[in-house]
């Protein structure tokens, strides 16, 4: 499992191999990166869930269109 993270200093790539790193952050370091990986992962579930209503509005017009 690989997380990217940005911070003001450097760009860091977190994954086993360097999970020293990681554990060399401070502990707000560590919450502030994965809030800010959480909230990436929600609104990118959010456009995915918009994009399947909307495909599957599309769908169910074609549908009703032929019948």
């Amino acid at each position: 499992m690989n997380k990217k993270f940005f911070s003001s200093k450097k760009f860091i790539n977190f994954n086993k191999n360097n999970l020293n790193s990681w554990m060399n952050l401070t502990k707000k370091e560590r919450y502030n990166l994965s809030k800010k990986e959480s909230i990436t992962y929600m609104n990118n579930r959010k456009v995915l869930l918009e994009e399947i209503r909307n495909e599957y509005k599309r769908i169910s017009r074609g549908n009703s269109e032929k019948n």
